[in-house]
């Protein structure tokens, strides 16, 4: 839970804490970028951007709304990291609208030019990178600095993407960068929240076999998958790829197989971190398949495992998650909140298996329409939440404005 450290008649409620306007902003694109794609695909939209019409597709998840889910989440770590207070006012508004600047500069870049389209794109994550550097060094929560690595990889990324596609007209380096750094983050950061909320979970609700905490066999599970993942971004037909992706992803599964999930079904705020993560070794299996029999494994496969398994349903569990929780109410999923969480699943499954029957587009359509509504699900239902106070502050000047509510005031 998260320690309120600003009154919240400081700023306006959604400049309180940085989960607030990038979990909501993020949500938003998300679900609208997917419903421009299609269109744009099959030619009956177009954009004014330079990028051709995958590489916008491919940019704007990855460098728009992921890069808005990692800064709302660092953001809103931080503070509780390193005891200080979170980036907040305007400085927050002036990270928001970066954000939104990124995106006209990207929509609009044929008109802007690709060069200042890249910088302003680019100096988000910049600037994200260095108020999350600085608030960690003067903390001096050293250890947490290397949360920073994969996020400095998609920076990089970012920057190898405009790069290629400019100069050569399609990127490639640059969209296997960003994805790899995206399920490096994953691997990093589920490897501890996952354990530790099934933990807390069934240390109160059905005491027994408990999940393994992170140690060596995660860190060496990890740092050989982000080699099989650099490996496939600079050597993707290479046999050693697709022999170390394999190994990951049977790495990976040992590790989900350590942390309790099939004791914690009763959750879905805790069986969603789990699924998510399942995505991870999928994806690493499928591209390392695509990698040595590339007649039966299409690439787009593992990477649609990736992005719409891993990434998408891992972001939308933490983002619900963080939202109920600091925003004062109970760590519970709705029926609304277990409707997003299967949509979401249900798109992933849909994309991979269109990656395997292309000519049935009615699945490829189908992804789509889930997705859309798994995003515009979650901005529909903590929209609200993510935009009011915290719920305990709200009751408390509820409770100083009417004085019967809660006591009275002292006397005069």
């Amino acid at each position: 839970m998260a320690i309120p450290r600003t009154r919240p008649s400081a700023y306006p409620a959604v400049l309180s804490y940085g989960f607030r306007p990038f979990f909501l902003l993020g949500s938003l694109q998300a679900g609208a970028a997917i419903l421009f794609w299609l269109p744009l695909f099959y030619g009956k939209l177009e954009t004014s951007s330079v990028f051709s019409p995958v590489d916008w597709h491919v940019h704007e998840l990855l460098f728009g709304y992921l890069a808005a889910v990692v800064t709302g989440f660092l953001l809103t770590a931080i503070p509780n990291w390193t005891g200080r207070l979170p980036v907040q006012g305007l400085p927050l508004l002036a990270l928001a609208l970066l954000w939104c600047a990124g995106r006209f500069a990207i929509f609009f870049s044929a008109e802007t030019g690709w060069l200042l389209g890249a910088v302003i794109d680019c100096a988000f994550l910049l600037a994200v990178v260095a108020a999350a550097a600085t608030e960690i060094i003067a903390g001096r929560n050293w250890r947490n600095l290397k949360v920073l690595l994969p996020v400095t990889a998609l920076l990089a990324a970012n920057m190898t993407f405009h790069a290629e596609a400019h100069y050569q007209g399609v990127s490639d380096i640059g969209r296997r960068l960003g994805l790899g750094a995206a399920v490096v983050l994953i691997m990093i950061i589920g490897g501890r929240i996952i354990p530790s909320f099934t933990r807390n979970w069934l240390a109160r609700e059905r005491p027994g076999r408990l999940p393994i905490p992170f140690g060596r066999f995660d860190v060496g599970a990890i740092a050989l998958s982000a080699a099989g993942l650099m490996a496939w971004t600079f050597l993707p037909d290479s046999a050693g790829t697709g022999a170390m992706l394999i190994l990951g992803a049977i790495l990976n599964t040992i590790r989900l197989t350590r942390w309790a999930g099939d004791r914690a079904l009763r959750d879905p705020l805790v069986l969603i971190l789990h699924v998510a993560f399942a995505f991870v070794p999928i994806g690493l299996l499928l591209s390392g398949l695509a990698v040595l029999v590339p007649a039966k494994v299409p690439a787009v496969a593992g990477i649609h495992a990736f992005g719409v398994g891993a990434v998408a349903c891992m972001t939308l569990a933490v983002m619900t998650r963080a939202t109920l929780g600091h925003t004062g109410r109970e760590l519970q999923a709705g029926i609304g909140t277990c409707a997003v969480f299967v949509v979401i699943v249900l798109a992933a499954i849909f994309r991979v298996g269109a990656a395997f029957a292309p000519a049935h587009a009615m699945l490829l359509y189908m992804s789509a329409a889930l997705w859309i509504a798994s995003f515009i699900g979650y901005a529909g239902l903590f929209g609200g939440m993510l935009v009011r106070p915290r719920l305990q502050a709200r009751q408390v000047r509820a409770a100083v404005s009417r004085p019967d509510i809660g006591g009275s005031r002292p006397p005069v």
